[in-house]
């Protein structure tokens, strides 16, 4: 199985806006990053942005930012949505034509769904904060400014 480069710039996009948490990540500053075309990444944000994965701010100032905290989205939230087909054989698509006389008792069939399922676990396993917080130099290796906490001030 091999996932398509739709899901692997979607995780991508996440863990840079993860990274940038403190604004808005900019489609042109994600390209940079990754070295990918804008549209590209913009064909990838509606799908994600539907999901809830990700918002938009729109005009002058506007940008992408997570659509909920990394550490509650899942890589398999991410395939869910980015991947078309999971079917890892013709006897996996539910609309295609088989011919297989072994279509209802196949060994296969029954190995590559308990292969898929484990897969997908594995995926649950992980969410972008994960990803990210394994590397601590992530926003140097991205370009991203560390944003620093204000700092409080008493009053005199």
């Amino acid at each position: 199985m091999r996932l398509t480069k739709q899901t692997n710039y979607a995780v991508r996009m996440l863990m840079y806006c993860a990274a940038n948490s403190g604004g808005l990540s900019r489609i042109p500053e994600i390209a940079k990053a990754y070295g990918v075309s804008e549209l590209f990444l913009f064909k990838i944000l509606q799908p994600l942005n539907k999901a809830g994965l990700v918002e938009t701010v729109r005009g002058r100032n506007g940008g992408v930012r997570l659509g909920r905290a990394a550490k509650d989205i899942t890589l398999f939230d991410v395939v869910r949505v980015t991947e078309d087909s999971f079917a890892m054989a013709e006897c996996f698509d539910e609309d295609g034509d088989i011919d297989c006389p072994l279509i209802d008792s196949c060994g296969l069939n029954s190995a590559l769904h308990k292969a898929l399922t484990a897969f997908f676990n594995v995926l649950m396993g992980y969410t972008i904060d994960d990803l990210v917080k394994s590397r601590p130099q992530i926003n140097t290796l991205l370009g991203i400014p560390r944003h620093e906490a204000p700092v409080e001030t008493l009053p005199a």
